[in-house]
């Protein structure tokens, strides 16, 4: 398979993954970290921190643009980098590591976000650990979402290149 049929494959998973997004779904349960990790580990590195921008100025344009989104836009393209460094070895064990990785990167410059607004909690080191304490049941959405779309995107990509096996060296 040549590099622009794994670019179009690519990019139809990504933007599955991104109109999930539109559909009903638990809070914090989204695909954003997962289209970033798979971007970052299979795209052309000059594309790849593009996809979850992108990814998410569609979706927010229909959802709504919020306070602090330089914060969760920000996130997901170190999220992306992150991508960008494990792609050197796609291992079952490192692609898990780095769901977990992202998952707590996005929690934590997120949530940082909100705290530093100081719309919510004292700006204190006490009210950033109130902020983290209330984010924990959103935590636990995030990652499951992260997993689950984490699975979905590199399985799927998985799959292609084992049963279409000219698929399976070049980056898209």
């Amino acid at each position: 398979m040549n590099t622009t049929t794994k670019t179009i494959i690519g990019v139809i998973l990504v933007l599955a993954a991104a109109f999930s997004r539109l559909i009903p779904h638990p809070m914090n349960f989204a695909p954003i970290t997962a289209i970033a990790l798979f971007g970052g580990m299979y795209f052309d590195r000059r594309f790849a921190p593009v996809l979850p921008l992108v990814a998410l100025m569609l979706s927010d344009a229909v959802l709504g643009f919020y306070d602090g989104i330089l914060w969760v836009y920000g996130s997901f393209l170190l999220v992306t980098v992150m991508g960008m460094i494990a792609s050197r070895k796609r291992t079952v064990g490192v692609i898990a590591g780095s769901t977990l990785a992202g998952s707590v990167l996005f929690f934590l410059i997120t949530n940082f976000g909100v705290w530093q607004s100081g719309a919510f909690y004292p700006m204190t080191m006490d009210g950033l650990a109130m902020c983290y304490t209330a984010a924990l049941p959103f935590f636990r959405n995030s990652l499951a979402g992260d997993v689950v779309y984490v699975t979905a995107l590199f399985g799927a990509y998985a799959a292609i290149e084992r049963y279409i096996p000219s698929a399976a060296s070049t980056r898209a």
